[in-house]
């Protein structure tokens, strides 16, 4: 099965030249699921030419707002109802899990509360999981068709369904501890409060439910559907 990752930012040089760009760090998690991998940096307004490109659709996070007024994000919006409309299964993670939510007609804001960064539990499809998030957008008002299947203290959209075809998460499975470590000390400093940073470090020893969330990815993409 061939998903197309249509990638919606870059990681910071700090992070790539260790980890390589988002879209190999979905190659890691979702590997070893007899997937191949097709990328679209649509944030450089490479796109692909049809749906039909691949058999199932992967939007990446991003250090951008999907409320911003940027050139991929309309042809993108566009993209995602024709994914939709045509039953192809598609997952978005950080800025995918807003833009497709965005897309489909709900809304995105910066959060006035602040960020989630670091370790987090989830309450996912019943049952708690830790996952990386590092943001401050969030979904607070859900599209038609969406429903809530996961959610954190601080946010209560973390993850929704689309029927059986679309499925979004708000924190980040692709995002190893070390990936959030390199986060903190190169990207977060004057942006998150340094408490919270603080708070973050203290935490990337401990054990995430990341290769579960990854599975789940690879079976929901594989799973049949009428």
């Amino acid at each position: 099965m061939k998903i197309g990752i249509l990638q919606t930012g870059h990681a910071p040089d700090e992070v790539l030249k260790d980890h390589g760009d988002y879209d190999t760090m979905f190659h890691r998690l979702l590997g070893g699921h007899d997937l191949e991998f097709v990328t679209f940096r649509v944030v450089d307004m490479e796109f692909p030419d049809s749906i039909h490109d691949a058999d199932g659709w992967l939007i990446t996070g991003s250090k951008h707002g999907s409320y911003e007024d940027l050139p991929f994000i309309p042809p993108l919006e566009t993209l995602i109802r024709e994914i939709r409309a045509a039953n192809v299964p598609m997952i978005g993670v950080c800025f995918g899990h807003q833009i497709i939510a965005q897309a489909l007609g709900g809304k995105v804001v910066k959060y006035d509360h602040g960020w989630s960064v670091g370790r987090t539990e989830y309450r996912l499809h019943g049952a708690t999981m830790a996952l990386n998030a590092w943001h401050q957008d969030q979904v607070v008002e859900l599209p038609p068709g969406a429903r809530i299947v996961g959610e954190s203290d601080f946010c209560a959209t973390a993850a929704l369904l689309y029927g059986d075809t679309i499925w979004t998460i708000q924190p980040h499975p692709e995002f190893s501890s070390s990936v959030i470590d390199g986060l903190i000390r190169f990207r977060g400093k004057g942006v998150v409060p340094d408490d919270q940073l603080q708070e973050a470090a203290s935490h990337l020893n401990e054990a995430d439910n990341s290769s579960d969330i990854g599975t789940f990815m690879a079976e929901f993409f594989k799973k049949e559907r009428a």
